[in-house]
């Protein structure tokens, strides 16, 4: 499943997400704060986590286990009603002699059970109990003396009534409108992880598997679709029958019934179809050729057909998550499957990203499922890892691993460092538990951990290990030892020599929490560096024993190829290596982890910082682009946490002035934003402002305000970065050309390129008038293009007048703006995470309005919409002005049972953390800038710079550079 959260997510947002102390706030799903006991909402239940109940064992009993279902359900979602009505008939095995059958339930009543022997055909009535807690329902024989004995089989039939919900989980209503302004009505699924019971009893545990034949009861206006393709001989309209399933967890059955029109293709003799809203139809084409290629991708690197007759597609309205993987019917936002001559490169990567995310679940989740949520991570990781690949073997001028590295690794090296997360395997019971397992160390960690060791062992012996691993598991369920075995019988049958058990050496990853930092010093008299590891963590003064087994390369001056990246080094689970390199020289740069396919950070010495730098100031090409990201992204963090001087790091940050890839420079706006984050506003903030429009000029000179046709992929993408950052600088024509671009849109209908309009809009809003912003409020409100009203929101975040931000906020919790509901919680995020007046702005409106606000829909992941903006707010107070208006807040809601029980405790910490950031990097930031801005230009006055000037002083500095 895909959790919401935007792949190729806005360039402002990345930089808050991957650079922070904490993901509150950045990413919608879920605000995890170091995985600290909450108050969560879960599927319309609030529950706390940490109580005594957990004591409770939620497992299912093993005393009988399902072989069948057929399920008929009926519904007149065509006019909008709720109410469902449902039979499920289950042919279950018996395991172990009991009187009572458990299954689980969410929110159904009206209960009649019966059940009859396999080889019989009479009728024996079922007493119904409910335990709420565990959603346990309890199924004993009125008959006192019948008992259901072991190897027995029965069939228990079971009638019952629903309402489909309305807050995107389990079945439920989602709606709307069309053409003519009439409202209309859908009925869809989203079951993962807990919610199948909500539309049916079943076992709904994931390695409880079975076979699925389902009907529906429908108006004849509407069709339904489902996993299996139609059984055209049995169905008739109104009345729509669906082949046999195959062996599958309940958490991945799926039925529609809508008014939807699709498109359809084939490739290798199999169907696959778009189904989206009427009027919509023509926009199908790239979700659906994407489809086609990345299905056969998938399938040729594997080596193991899907296992399906076909497999469909649908962009649903009202969709939480950000898209689920059901077999054969995958569902997705409605934005990532319609691309239009408007649509951006943004959308157009999230939806070859995701569809591949999505199928590569079809096999890691699918045809092998998994034993218990406690791997989660053995499906999300995996389709972490073949989002990009697979997108990069459809698509490969996209360079998408550059994005790899700048979100989900450098996302999950952020989050894992921060010593309060969980390993990639940990065990859970509840729903609230279980939710709480979708971050991004199930899929951003567990994603970088497999590509680590899918370079480190060659692709070959990757390749084999998951066919041999998913041929050997297939319509069963796994857990993480079976994938080792196969990854180590793959290196022994393809002769890969691997210097440990491959069960001991990726159980050090995954069975623990934390990555490892090298610190390599040099001896520079003997041609030899050492390495040595030790956990990372953000508090430098924190230490543990932990240690991993490493697999690790090199390139140095004088052996520069970055090409080859298998592993030809490893630290065994022991502190330090000694490598002795005889071409190695004294004067040479030397660099580990070649492409950054390692998951860890790695320091050097000072000397080799300072090599490094001077080589990068005259010869970036000879770095790999995402070596060259992350050498800023670590320098960074060693700097932020007493690990490196601020001055060896600025210093690096110099070679940018030559740089004019996507990676470095989405990693370097992070890191000045970040330091905008805090530095704004500072009596010395125009030189700030000054070294970073000094780093920016050459690039923003060549890549302009204009969209060209034609131009690589990844270029899209910089230009926006290098846009925000320009007028972040204070550059002026950068701000002209913004606010001009928007002005021309308003005043004369000049469209603003669609690749350009989240920086436009954003930067054009920050010094509008309220006409500006009305209009931009007012286009977002009129769009039904899901893609451009994220945009839109994101952008009147941007503004910096109290009035606008405030109507902007308030909207969140009218009833008659036309919001939909999954972006209502969006918006206070949009406007808090911009500058201190949305910060402001949205603690006064949660003063006033707390209760309504915190009784908006959650979004996917159950957070509490309250609490997602509590925390998130926290990160972002970075002074005493700020922190008295907020901790008044926090006084008033803390209590409430709407906000995690520690809810002080845990942003007053963060509080602390910004204080602390403050104090250990403010003034050698800026002391170095002053002294920057001084030795460049009198009085370093960044505002209102001409690029040309700053352009001179920054070559000059290059063909200096080039001769020290």
């Amino acid at each position: 499943m895909y959790r919401g959260i935007v792949k190729v997510c806005s360039v402002i947002l990345v930089a808050l997400t991957i650079i922070g102390y904490g993901e509150a706030g950045t990413h919608h799903i879920p605000p995890l704060n170091g995985e600290n006991p909450s108050a969560r909402l879960i599927d319309g239940r609030v529950v706390n986590n940490g109580v005594s109940r957990a004591v409770l064992d939620y497992r299912l009993p093993n005393t009988t286990e399902p072989i069948h279902y057929d399920i008929e359900l009926t519904t007149n979602v065509h006019n909008g009603t709720t109410k469902f009505t449902g039979t499920v008939k289950i042919q279950l095995r018996v395991v172990e002699d009991t009187r009572t059958i458990v299954l689980h339930a969410r929110q159904l009543t009206g209960y009649i059970a019966t059940i009859r022997n396999a080889t019989s055909e009479t009728e024996e009535v079922l007493t119904t109990s409910y335990e709420e807690e565990r959603e346990f329902l309890s199924l004993t024989p009125t008959n006192t003396s019948l008992n259901f004995l072991a190897d027995s089989e029965w069939v228990l039939t079971i009638s019952y009534e629903g309402v489909l919900r309305t807050d995107n989980g389990g079945f439920y209503l989602s709606t709307y409108t069309d053409s003519t302004g009439r409202e209309r009505y859908l009925a869809t699924t989203q079951f993962e992880s807990t919610d199948a019971r909500h539309a049916f009893p079943c076992y709904d545990e994931p390695a409880k598997r079975a076979t699925f034949s389902i009907a529906i009861n429908h108006d004849a206006s509407y069709s339904a679709i489902s996993n299996m393709p139609l059984d055209e001989v049995n169905s008739s309209p109104g009345y729509s029958v669906f082949e046999k399933t195959v062996i599958m967890p309940t958490y991945l059955v799926a039925f529609i019934v809508s008014d939807f029109e699709y498109t359809e293709g084939v490739l290798s003799a199999r169907p696959q179809r778009i189904y989206t809203r009427p009027g919509t139809v023509q926009y199908q084409e790239f979700a659906l050729v994407s489809g086609l290629l990345l299905l056969q991708r998938l399938e040729d690197y594997y080596g193991v057909n899907f296992s399906l007759p076909k497999i469909y597609q649908v962009g649903v309205p009202d969709f939480a998550a950000g898209a689920m993987e059901n077999w054969g019917l995958a569902t997705y936002r409605e934005q990532y499957m319609l691309y239009n001559t408007n649509s951006t490169t943004n959308t157009q990567t999230n939806i070859a990203t995701i569809i591949a995310h999505e199928y590569c679940h079809q096999w890691f989740g699918n045809l092998v499922a998994i034993k218990w949520w406690t791997y989660l991570w053995l499906k999300e990781g995996f389709a972490t890892l073949f989002s990009w690949q697979a997108t990069d073997a459809a698509y490969p001028e996209w360079d998408v691993y550059q994005m790899f590295l700048t979100g989900d690794y450098q996302t999950a090296l952020t989050a894992d460092g921060t010593g309060q997360r969980n390993p990639m395997t940990h065990y859970v019971q509840t729903p609230s538990e279980i939710s709480l397992r979708y971050d991004s160390i199930s899929y951003s960690k567990a994603g970088s951990v497999l590509y680590m060791f899918q370079n480190a062992f060659t692709d070959e012996v990757f390749r084999l290990g998951l066919n041999l691993y998913l041929t050997s598991k297939q319509f069963s369920a796994a857990e993480e030892w079976d994938l080792f075995e196969s990854l180590g019988i793959a290196a022994g049958a393809l002769n890969v020599a691997i210097p440990a058990t491959m069960h001991q050496m990726f159980s050090s990853w995954s069975q623990q929490s934390g990555y490892p930092l090298l610190t390599v010093t040099r001896n520079y008299d003997n041609k030899s560096f050492t390495v040595k590891q030790t956990a990372f963590y953000e508090d430098n003064s924190k230490a543990s024993d932990k240690s991993w087994y490493i697999p690790f390369n090199y390139a140095h001056k004088s052996k520069p190829d970055h090409r080859n990246t298998t592993a030809t080094h490893f630290l065994l689970n022991v502190d330090e290596i000694v490598v002795r390199d005889e071409d190695l020289d004294a004067d040479d740069w030397l660099l580990l982890n070649k492409q950054s396919t390692g998951f860890y950070r790695i320091n050097y010495d000072d000397k080799n910082w300072e090599l490094l730098a001077s080589a990068l100031k005259t010869q970036p090409y000879k770095f790999h682009p995402r070596n060259r990201a992350q050498l800023i992204f670590d320098a960074y963090k060693f700097s932020s946490t007493g690990r490196l001087s601020h001055s060896v790091y600025l210093n690096l940050l110099q070679y940018l002035t030559n740089e004019d890839q996507y990676a470095p420079w989405t990693t370097a706006y992070s890191v000045i934003s970040t330091f905008n984050r805090y530095l704004n506003g500072d009596e010395d903030y125009a030189k700030f402002q000054f070294f970073i429009a000094a780093l920016v000029t050459n690039i923003y000179e060549k890549l302009g305000v204009n969209d060209v046709s034609g131009e690589q992929h990844l270029t899209k993408f910089t230009r926006n970065v290098v846009i925000n950052l320009a007028c972040l600088a204070g550059i002026e024509s950068c701000l002209e050309e913004s606010n001009n671009k928007l002005k021309a849109l308003i005043s004369d209908g000049v469209s603003i390129e669609p690749n350009l309009q989240s920086v436009i809009y954003c930067n054009g809003l920050v010094q509008s008038g309220d006409d500006e912003f009305t209009y931009v409020y007012n286009e977002l409100m009129a769009s039904d293009d899901q893609a451009l009203r994220r945009t839109l929101v994101s952008s009147l975040g941007c503004s910096r007048t109290e009035s606008q931000l405030k109507k902007f906020v308030e909207s969140s919790i009218d009833p008659a703006a036309e919001w939909r509901t999954q972006e209502r919680i969006t918006l206070l995020s949009a406007a808090y995470s911009r500058n201190s007046v949305g910060l402001l702005v949205c603690i006064d409106f949660l003063k006033e309005n707390w209760l309504a606000y915190s009784n908006l829909t959650p979004g996917f992941g159950g957070d509490n919409p309250l609490n997602d903006a509590m925390l998130g707010i926290a990160s972002y107070v970075v002074n005493t002005e700020q922190e008295t208006k907020y901790l008044e807040l926090v006084d008033l809601v803390k209590d409430s049972d709407k906000v995690q029980t520690n809810l002080e405790e845990v942003v007053k910490s963060s509080i602390k953390q910004n204080f602390d950031w403050l104090s250990s990097n403010r003034e050698p930031i800026m002391s170095w800038v002053s002294k920057f801005a001084a030795e460049n230009n009198t009085g370093g006055n960044a505002a209102g710079l001409s690029a040309s000037f700053i352009t001179l002083f920054a070559t000059l500095a290059i063909v200096l550079a080039c001769y020290f």
